[in-house]
Formats: structure tokens, sequence, C-alpha cells
């Protein structure tokens, strides 16, 4: 496995990732749930983040991780590569060159607070809605001082 930058090029391979990571992890998200988030996302919020991928060694993008202001907004892996170590690597990669030290993470989603806890993160707080305003609240994360 390596991290690679990507490019506009590879949003579309990022977005098929994306839904198809969601729509195995947040069970808690409806249809129109997804597909309201999914033209924000391709034409928003990959912009607004340093984006990295993950490459197998057939050069097949495996997952991605999104870093803006120190805050991981969005981390996905493709289902067939979930717990294969590809997100504890982008994570760790995040930590130690996109000075990732902040996360958060929909409460209905204990796998994923799991994830980062098990990395170093600690909880540090809860919002009641997501950053759409819908009623998914968030739990924050920081990494824990070493």
């Amino acid at each position: 496995m390596k991290i690679d930058t990507t490019t506009k090029a590879d949003y579309l391979e990022l977005i098929a990732i994306w839904e198809s990571s969601v729509r195995a992890t947040h069970d808690f998200l409806s249809d129109e749930n997804i597909l309201s988030l999914k033209p924000l996302i391709l034409e928003h919020y990959f912009d607004a983040v340093d984006l990295r991928v993950a490459k197998n060694e057939n050069d097949e993008v495996t997952g991605f991780i999104g870093v803006a202001e120190c805050n991981v907004e969005m981390l996905f892996i493709a289902p067939e590569y979930r717990n294969s170590g590809v997100g504890s690597l982008l994570l760790k990669n995040a930590i130690e060159n996109q000075s990732a030290n902040k996360v958060d993470v929909n409460e209905q989603n204990p796998d994923a607070i799991g994830f980062y806890e098990h990395l170093g993160f600690r909880v540090v707080g809860r919002s009641p809605l997501d950053g759409q305003g819908n009623p998914f609240p968030l739990i924050h994360l920081e990494l824990a001082e070493t």
C-alpha cells in the first residue's frame, strides 16, 4: 500500500468509494440523505480539503482521507478493504504529513469512534446536529497528547 496525492480526475472514483463505504457503514443515513450529500461532496467538499489516497500494488485506490485546518473531514475505505489497515495507514499519514489532530464522527457510527480511539484520539465533546444541521449527533475527538 502507498499513499498518494489526487486530482479532480480521480473524483468520480473517490465518490464511488465514498458511496459504497457510506452504504456499508452508515446505516442510519437514508437513501435520500446519501443522494443529497453526494453532489455536495463531489462538487464542493473534495475541493475544500487536502485529499490523499491509498493505492494497492495494482495502483488501484482503496481509500481516501481529506484534511482541512488539522481536522479529518473525511476518511472512507472501499468496503472490500475495510479492516485491512488502509484506514490506519491513511490516518497515520495524515497525522504525520497533514497535521491532522481532530475529527468529528457520527455518534451512530461506534466502529469509527472506536477506530479513532484505538489510534490515539479521545472524546472531547458532542454536538446534537451534523454539519448540515441534520439530527445526526457528532462526537468530537482530538489526538491525545503523547
